[in-house]
């Protein structure tokens, strides 16, 4: 997970009810209407209980996604049970720490002009890819109907007002997901009315999940002219109206520390963090009451924001634009068909392949930190979580999305010096442990996507690999005792499982080294690979800190969970975890780990230790490629079951039907993988094969090629593969390469009750 411990929760049942039907014909056959996917995809699946989705509109890896903040709202802004605060139009989604965003909150409400206390209660709450709407009501007299639809770059409102009395716009351009005050501060903000129905202005902001400033800037008009319009300052207590055109600054909220009765305290003195600054715009309701507002963000220029308004909603058709970005979604959710399972599998498999195009951020044309004419895309939050399953899920269904997401990166490396693993609003984020943009580079050569240039990426990778980092919290890695000692020592934080990441990094680089020829370059990253052996303990069976020295830490088991709170998040040996955990995660030498722990018989058991006696975990990600090792025991059978019952039992289509926070569609894309009966080894060139909930699948891929899982007999009790033929020839292997799955074909399943001894043997592909 991107930051802090996950949280789990009860099922709370749905209401969304699914009316698929085709057109039929008793002569020649007729075209079928298209399938609407986004009835069965539920953008309320893991708004609470730790999943901080996001309810509200936007597009496939739009920037803006307009959506409610409420009151005691998580990373998301969000939670189901407190009244709404107002709009905002950037969120991150999934996420855990601190957060980002919130920017240029609009709350609509009916009677006289107020900016303080803006809470109210929702009612006739509803959401569909591409649109959300909402009843705001403390009083029925004084009710509010709120539809939300976006494109890329702008939000789209329309607000049905009580007719008579005045309706209000209140736009607050300091707002940000606000953690009681843990996260961002505004700096500074401007606010311009430009005219009767048009509003402008930026803002500064710093702190969240990476500490660096930003600024950003909207442009908002409105579909008729106000009757009253103006700016607004507001701290505690007070407010200061600026009625008519004209020009507001303000917003200061940044803390500063005094010496309280001789003790220093961080307290808010006259910068704090009540102090807003926004605009307003009232409307009379008396003949019509509905208005409708756009507003459009930039990290430019207000000029570029209004650009970004005329070039992508010129219009004012609501409909019209909820319904692209309708389509939109069907076009995503269309890469992947499924027919068969149960109702709840298929709400399941869509809403995740929903969230699977939320992240990272498409900002193409709105680079403001570099001149570049390379695709740019923000918010890769983060690598630590992405590269394991949602990376590669692009990589098969949407290939020139994912090969513009690596050209950014790559571009980021050029004019930053360093690759980024986690990245968001224009700077890099916290590094939870590896330089996994490694991996995530080396996943694209070892299965030719093609469309960047290797050389370069290698570049960035072989600094990752060889020069110490200036800033170990936010680029690179750390290398002295690594290099030295063959393992990170306890003089580092994360030593443990940094080791191990740093371990699979450098066996990404020997990949990419094979790739271009560099064979001295790839023995010497495969030598480097092996780290994790010089942390495991044979007596103990698990990865185990040392210090530099060479002593084991003291008083050491492989099930103590990290961190406690004895110390800082960050300073812990293993990252959000435990040893037991993080021992698996030896994606390239599973055979190495056999090896260490009994071979094929004893590694079953030892798997079967983390999952029986409660250890795995599902909602973070250092396991999550746990329950696919049982294949190289040969034991493919021991795969389904667990999956079987990862499925059913931590995926509910509810709104916390997640095992923890997203991870910007991590845990999701894990889902889409496992009910397709494949799952990634990422960046390495195949796929496991599992169980299917689904009798057939069919994949869509580039070049209008598609591949098809099919399993007829496939159920509850069918769980088990017993027989496959790829493309009519019999297979006895439990895994694809990816050139298989790339050129089309079909993978055929024979299911059953009982295991066969289908694939009891595992050659590395």
């Amino acid at each position: 997970m991107s930051s802090g411990l996950k949280r789990r929760g009860s099922v709370r049942a749905l209401m969304m009810a699914v009316a698929l039907c085709a057109l039929c014909a008793p002569a020649l056959a007729q075209p079928t209407a298209t399938p609407d996917y986004t009835v069965l995809a539920n953008p309320f699946v893991g708004v609470d209980d730790g999943g901080n989705t996001v309810p509200g509109a936007g597009i496939p890896f739009g920037f803006v996604s307009l959506s409610p903040d409420t009151a005691n709202g998580d990373t998301n802004g969000y939670d189901s049970k407190s009244a709404i605060l107002g709009f905002s139009f950037t969120h991150v989604t999934g996420t855990g720490g601190t957060s980002k965003y919130g920017n240029f909150r609009v709350t609509p409400t009916s009677g006289e002009l107020g900016v303080n206390h803006l809470v109210f209660a929702k009612h006739n709450e509803t959401a569909s890819p591409g649109y959300y709407a909402v009843t705001l009501a403390n009083e029925p007299a004084k009710a509010v109907r709120v539809e939300l639809t976006a494109s890329r770059l702008v939000g789209f409102q329309r607000v049905t007002f009580p007719k008579g009395a005045p309706g209000q716009f209140v736009l607050d351009a300091t707002s940000v997901i606000g953690l009681r005050g843990s996260g961002q501060r505004t700096t500074a903000a401007q606010v311009e009315v430009v005219d009767d129905h048009t509003l402008s202005g930026w803002a500064s902001f710093e702190g969240g999940w990476n500490p660096a400033p930003y600024k950003l800037y909207f442009y908002a008009v409105f579909d008729r002219p106000a009757v009253k319009y103006g700016a607004w300052k507001a701290r505690q207590g007070e407010v200061q109206i600026q009625a008519g055109i004209g020009r507001l600054n303000g917003g200061n909220q940044t803390k500063s520390a005094a010496n309280r009765q001789g003790l220093m305290i961080e307290y808010d003195t006259e910068q704090e963090f009540s102090n807003r600054l926004g605009g307003f715009m009232t409307f009379d309701t008396a003949t019509d009451s509905v208005v409708q507002m756009k507003l459009a963000v930039s990290f430019i220029s207000v000029e570029k924001a209004r650009a970004n308004l005329a070039a992508e909603l010129p219009g004012w058709d609501f409909d019209a634009q909820h319904a692209k970005a309708r389509d939109l979604w069907n076009g995503a959710l269309a890469k992947i068909e499924v027919e068969g399972g149960d109702d709840t599998q298929r709400r399941n498999f869509y809403s995740g392949l929903y969230r699977s195009h939320t992240m990272p951020h498409d900002l193409s044309g709105e680079n403001v930190w570099w001149n570049s004419t390379e695709p740019h895309y923000e918010d890769f939050y983060t690598l630590w979580d992405t590269f394991r399953t949602l990376h590669p899920l692009l990589t098969i269904i949407q290939p020139q999305r994912q090969r513009d997401m690596i050209r950014s990166l790559i571009d980021t490396y050029a004019h930053t010096g360093w690759l980024p693993d986690s990245r968001i609003a224009g700077a890099n984020g916290m590094t939870q442990g590896g330089s996994n943009g490694d991996v995530l580079i080396a996943d694209a050569v070892v299965k030719n996507l093609g469309g960047f240039d290797v050389k370069q990426a290698y570049a960035a990778l072989r600094k990752d690999g060889e020069v110490e980092s200036d800033k170990p919290f936010l680029q690179g890695r750390v290398l002295k005792d690594y290099l030295s000692l063959g393992y990170v020592s306890l003089s580092q934080t994360r030593s443990a499982s940094r080791t191990l990441e740093y371990a699979y990094n450098d066996f990404a680089i020997a990949s990419v080294a094979a790739h271009l020829g560099e064979k001295a370059d790839q023995a010497r990253y495969l030598k480097r690979a092996e780290a994790w052996k010089k942390l495991w303990d044979d007596d103990l069976g698990c990865i185990r800190p040392r210090y530099a020295d060479g002593r084991w830490l003291e008083n050491f088991t492989c099930t103590y969970d990290y961190p406690d709170k004895s110390g800082p998040w960050w300073e812990a040996p293993f990252y959000e975890g435990n040893s037991l955990q993080y021992s698996t995660y030896v994606p390239h030498d599973v055979e190495g780990l056999m090896a260490k722990t009994g071979g094929r018989e004893g590694f079953v058991r030892w798997l079967d230790r983390l999952f029986d006696e409660g250890y795995y975990l599902q909602g973070n990600e250092p396991d999550i490629l746990a329950p696919w090792l049982y294949i190289h025991a040969g034991r493919p059978d021991r795969t389904a079951e667990r999956v079987r019952h990862i499925l059913s039992v931590h995926y509910k289509p509810t709104r916390n039907g997640l095992p923890g926070n997203d991870d910007a569609g991590t845990m999701s894309s894990w889902y889409v993988w496992a009910s397709l009966g494949l799952y990634p080894n990422a960046g390495q060139p195949f796929y496991y094969i599992g169980s299917p909930l689904f009798r057939k699948t069919t994949i869509h891929l580039e070049g209008g090629k598609t591949f098809q899982i099919i399993a007829p007999k496939t159920s509850e009790a069918n769980l088990y593969v017993v027989g496959a033929r790829l493309n009519g020839k019999a297979i006895d292997r439990a895994w694809l390469t990816h050139a298989e799955l790339s050129k089309g074909g079909t993978l055929e399943l024979d299911m059953a009750a009982q295991p066969n001894g289908w694939a009891t043997k595992f050659i590395k592909p």
